[in-house]
């Protein structure tokens, strides 16, 4: 049985309100994770997530490849991604990725597309750390331009990044999250995919992450122009 907010003890608008909207509301605290339900809905409430298919090479120059649901872009000036881990490696201590990129101060971000889908799963297998995970999944990978970290051949879109800052806190997990932001230096776009001067994201048809075992694919685009102040109602 899933929990009911029954009162402003909630910490949002009075169950009163909800009833004359003529809706209900589930509520749990996330501490405690008494939703009732098979499994926790957090990650399907903040959706669709783009992937971080972030590539790098340890201090022996080994390649690594790994995808994260926990990333974007935070700001366009300078340009700006995060990514987020959570949890350790199979093999004890933090993943790879934040550890290669923290030693070498350099990284990756390739597109996760529709006709690649296969591969960047099956990149995100628990391999041991002397594995590489481009071999793994049939990916190929090709030198970048300003950093030493390579991308993956097969990507119609790499982001370049130089290493910023690492912000830790405490989680459910022994190791702690790690958010790892990075200055873009460096863009590739496959020319396949640039009409009229725009890059053609239909075309491309990104992946992203939802909840449990999900991912949607970016088909449908519309746009909205933003509204002026003589159109914003009194």
């Amino acid at each position: 049985m899933t929990a009911r907010c029954v009162s402003v003890d909630c910490r949002h608008r009075p169950a009163g309100l909800e009833r004359r909207l003529g809706e209900t509301y589930m509520f749990y605290d996330t501490d405690i994770g008494d939703h009732g339900l098979p499994h926790n809905p957090f990650k399907s409430l903040v959706v669709p997530r783009p992937i971080g298919w972030i590539s790098t090479l340890d201090e022996e120059g080994r390649p690594n490849l790994a995808p994260f649901s926990f990333f974007n872009a935070v700001s366009d000036s300078p340009p700006v991604v995060l990514f987020i881990t959570n949890g350790g490696h199979v093999e004890g201590g933090y993943k790879d990725t934040p550890s290669n990129v923290e030693t070498t101060g350099e990284f990756v971000c390739n597109m996760a597309t529709w006709d690649l889908r296969e591969a960047m799963n099956r990149s995100s297998a628990p391999l041991p750390r002397a594995r590489d995970e481009f071999y793994f999944a049939g990916l190929t990978p090709i030198p970048s331009c300003m950093v030493k970290s390579p991308r993956v051949a097969e990507s119609p879109v790499h982001l370049e990044c130089r290493y910023m800052k690492t912000v830790e806190f405490p989680g459910h997990d022994p190791v702690p999250t790690k958010v790892v932001f990075g200055k873009v230096v460096g863009i590739h776009i496959n020319d396949r995919f640039i009409t009229d001067g725009k890059v053609d994201v239909g075309a491309i048809k990104p992946i992203a992450r939802m909840g449990y075992q999900d991912y949607t694919v970016v088909e449908k685009i519309f746009s909205m122009d933003r509204p002026i102040i003589n159109d914003v109602p009194n």
